[in-house]
């Protein structure tokens, strides 16, 4: 694939050229702007507005490395939240469409903390007769004054009793008949109380958090058999390229498809629903057919984005009235990169809302994991309603070499005192990124021991690195 010239091609809007002004400074409002068929006031302080023409002409440049990310994830959020109800075991890895509030109280009903006796009144307690208070039975008759019945964890508590007094606690007389408690009695200890850790209709979790495990678990003990889950963003993926074999070993100047195996499970990880994953080749109207047949919210090329003679994602964008809200990226490996949008809909804040996208990846596999990570994750997090994680800095061990211009991704593995760059990390090397803990962001001229660097995680846990790396 032939290198990017980072001009963005004859026929396609680019908002960014004419969204950089001081109310705009990223150009996102403009991009969603015309993707939504909206118009904006002009700025005075900008003069007179440049028609898509100008804008694509020469004085094109790339985005900047966090403006993109900015597009994109703002892009995302455009449209409405579609939402689904899921069985719980269907649940996990989801994200909650709608707030959890509590179907009844938690716990539902007074219950004990410990095995050991319930007991009404000062001591000592005559000890009832009767059988022990277990978990899941009905409620227990009332327990009278000064009186004593064996207890289980998790057990209701009978009416009247005043507190819990667990087994190692407490001993009884000769025949059994007597309970005797070894440490000071306090009204209401070890009894969980009824509504103690939520109320019926208490919100227990906000729209849009991850359906852990631990969630999980709330939701069943909070009442719930089915949970509201954000619709996962529906993608499909267009491999591009004459080259690429999809079996056997590199020959005769074919080499193996890296990024067809690796974009499905990647994308699943990142919550998308990956419907269909093809290779075209290098053929333009089979991926015209396929980007205008595609019922996929998200469709991500591979290859194809430059400007060479068999590069033809730009010519399909113009020819589908796509609207390109990036084109190239600051950012190394990767820069070729893109994102456009492809259709818009009614129902958005304003009337109306984009509702399908192209990412457009670099060939080069390295370069592919940095667009995926700079423009495909952002907007699949933008679609599902999910923030943007808290950015956190480690500090870098070693000298990091930097591009004059651009922000560089650059595979680490962690360590106790910080980050330390793999070997292999070309644009078109995954052997360093396969033993990587996430991608370092070093900005443009380098880092020196102990700069602090932002970290992009990967999302799966990596397996161990080895020395050779």
């Amino acid at each position: 694939m032939s290198a990017s010239d980072g001009r963005a091609p004859s026929g396609l809007a680019d908002p960014l050229e004419a969204g950089r002004n001081t109310h705009d400074p990223d150009g996102v409002e403009e991009a969603l702007a015309l993707v939504s068929g909206r118009t904006l006031r002009p700025d005075p302080a900008r003069g007179p507005e440049r028609s898509p023409e100008a804008a694509d002409g020469g004085g094109h440049r790339a985005v900047s490395w966090p403006q993109a990310r900015s597009i994109a994830a703002r892009a995302g959020r455009g449209g409405p939240v579609r939402t689904q109800r899921v069985a719980l075991d269907q649940a996990v890895g989801r994200v909650l469409g709608e707030p959890l509030t509590a179907l009844c109280d938690l716990p539902p009903f007074d219950t004990s903390a410990m095995d050991g006796w319930a007991v009404a009144g000062p001591g000592p307690w005559t000890v009832s007769g009767g059988d022990s208070v277990l978990a899941g039975q009905s409620a227990p008759p009332p327990l009278e004054d000064g009186t004593a019945v064996r207890i289980a964890t998790g057990a209701r508590i009978p009416p009247e009793a005043t507190a819990v007094i667990r087994s190692e606690h407490a001993r009884t007389d000769a025949g059994q008949r007597l309970l005797h408690a070894e440490r000071s009695v306090s009204q209401g200890q070890d009894i969980r109380s009824r509504g103690q850790e939520c109320r019926l209709g208490d919100r227990l979790l906000p729209a849009a958090c991850a359906v852990t495990p631990a969630v999980l678990g709330l939701a069943a003990a909070a009442g719930y058999d089915e949970l509201a889950v954000v619709r996962r963003p529906r993608v499909e993926v267009l491999v591009l390229g004459d080259e690429l074999l999809t079996a056997g070993r590199p020959h005769d100047g074919l080499i193996r498809d890296a990024l067809g195996p690796m974009l499905g499970p990647w994308l699943g990880a990142l919550g998308a629903e990956v419907v269909a994953a093809r290779r075209l080749g290098d053929d333009a109207g089979a991926l015209r057919r396929a980007v205008t047949a595609s019922e996929a919210e998200v469709i991500i090329t591979t290859g194809g984005t430059a400007a060479g003679p068999v590069d033809h994602v730009h010519p399909v964008l113009r020819e589908t009235d796509a609207t390109l809200l990036i084109d190239s990226v600051a950012v190394r490996p990767g820069h070729p990169m893109l994102l456009a949008a492809l259709a818009a809909s009614g129902g958005g804040p304003e009337g109306v809302s984009p509702a399908r996208y192209l990412v457009g990846l670099p060939g080069n596999p390295l370069a592919a994991v940095s667009g995926l990570l700079t423009l495909a994750e952002p907007l699949l997090r933008g679609l599902v309603g999910l923030p943007a994680p808290a950015p956190y800095r480690m500090p870098v061990r070693v000298p990091v070499q930097g591009h004059p211009y651009d922000t560089r991704l650059v595979p680490f593995v962690h360590h106790d005192d910080g980050l330390t760059p793999v070997r292999y990390s070309g644009p078109a090397m995954l052997r360093g990124i396969a033993a990587a803990d996430g991608l370092a962001v070093v900005p443009p001229g380098g880092a020196r021991p102990g700069d602090e660097l932002e970290v992009l995680e990967l999302p799966w846990v990596p397996g161990a690195f080895s020395a050779d790396v």
